[in-house]
């Protein structure tokens, strides 16, 4: 990388790392301590006060993408923070299950995921674009498992509110990275045409890319409305489940490090793709046979082998996205993507207690199987994409031959 490509993948993926560990510090603890509300004694309402975050971003990740082109990545990043940081603190001092539900909402509603990824995708190289957005995914990977470490001691010490009152000041202190560290969005060139939407519904490579996110978030968070049960099941109290989080996310990094890029560099990554989204399969018929006598080494096995498959997805499909897209509609591509990562998550909370609720955990597991099948029949056509020059390139090598 270069030293600018080095400084905008690591501003924005302290944004996104900023921004979802103020998420992830509730996630452990969150159906556990929202139980403690009036109406927190209902699943399917605790799983829906989880998911709606992903509903909102859902419905406003495109308009963000669209006005990311149009308007400027960083303008639309520093308002969707303050939204989003407005929701933080709304959650903060909510005293009803309800209303977490509605501050929740207006989290969701800060969709800057589509313009950070966006902003990163201009400010990198093809060639590059793989490792910066691993930087970004290993970044959340991170914040995940400190969220797992710390979590349980915060909420002990400082409740649910206190999580929320950290989450706003965090996406306060992103303001000030993308106003002071993240390098300048690059100037657009006159004739070069923005945001057409159009160009991304009918492309069939990010049509799969966009399933994919949404089945691959919907099994997270579903898995997430039961594990914590499980392992308490299995003997492991909530203070102490960061020791299987921690080791098997750490553990996930150095393997995804050791084999996704070179095999990136041998043309192997549709393989290395395919078969994450197989291991994500296997892992949800590990949990359906564990759940019914669930152990710690068992959960622990089965966990490390989760996010072996998930960080590989998470570094390679927000990639193949910027890559296959459009160039002039980049923003409008990472929108619909994030779009449908936003409604796996709600779909994921939402479903998650209703199925645990109805189903049992493992009528959970067994629907996250099937939605992961779905993904690899859908995906199984996809071809890695090549390097190509943006527009912008394309009419400086016409002005310059001219």
């Amino acid at each position: 990388m270069t030293p600018l490509e080095r400084r905008a993948s690591g501003s924005l993926a302290l944004i996104f790392a900023a921004r979802m560990l103020g998420l992830f510090l509730v996630l452990p603890v969150f159906a556990l301590e929202a139980a403690r509300l009036p109406g927190g004694d209902d699943p399917a309402l605790v799983g829906l006060a989880m998911g709606i975050y992903g509903l909102t971003q859902g419905v406003l990740q495109i308009p963000f993408g669209l006005a990311s082109d149009r308007f400027g990545r960083k303008k639309v990043i520093v308002i969707g923070l303050l939204v989003f940081a407005a929701g933080s603190f709304l959650n903060a001092s909510a005293t009803t299950l309800h209303m977490l539900v509605i501050g929740r909402a207006l989290q969701g509603a800060g969709a800057v995921s589509a313009a950070v990824t966006a902003l990163l995708a201009d400010l990198t190289r093809d060639t590059v674009r793989t490792k910066a957005m691993a930087l970004v995914g290993a970044s959340i990977g991170l914040m995940f498992a400190l969220s797992l470490v710390g979590s349980p001691i915060l909420a002990a010490r400082i409740g649910l509110h206190g999580l929320f009152t950290i989450t706003g000041l965090l996406a306060l202190a992103c303001i000030a990275v993308v106003l002071w560290w993240t390098p300048p969005e690059p100037k657009v060139h006159a004739n070069v045409p923005r945001g057409r939407l159009a160009d991304v519904l009918k492309h069939a490579p990010l049509l799969r890319l966009d399933v994919g996110v949404l089945v691959l978030h919907a099994v997270q968070i579903a898995m997430w409305v039961v594990l914590p049960s499980l392992l308490v099941q299995s003997g492991l109290a909530k203070e102490q489940q960061w020791q299987v989080y921690l080791p098997a996310v750490l553990a996930s990094f150095v393997v995804m490090g050791g084999l996704l890029f070179p095999l990136e560099r041998r043309g192997y990554l549709r393989a290395v793709f395919l078969a994450s989204i197989g291991l994500v399969l296997l892992v949800q018929l590990g949990l359906l046979l564990v759940a019914p006598h669930p152990s710690v080494p068992a959960l622990a096995v089965l966990l490390f082998l989760f996010f072996c498959g998930f960080n590989v997805l998470e570094a390679t499909q927000p990639s193949l996205a910027s890559r296959v897209a459009p160039s002039q509609a980049r923003g409008a591509a990472l929108g619909v993507y994030n779009t449908l990562q936003s409604i796996g998550f709600f779909l994921g909370g939402a479903l998650g207690g209703w199925l645990a609720k109805h189903a049992g955990f493992s009528g959970l597991f067994i629907a996250c199987a099937v939605l992961m099948l779905v993904w690899l029949v859908v995906a199984w056509p996809m071809k890695a994409p090549t390097s190509r020059p943006t527009p912008e390139e394309v009419l400086a090598d016409e002005a310059e031959a001219t």
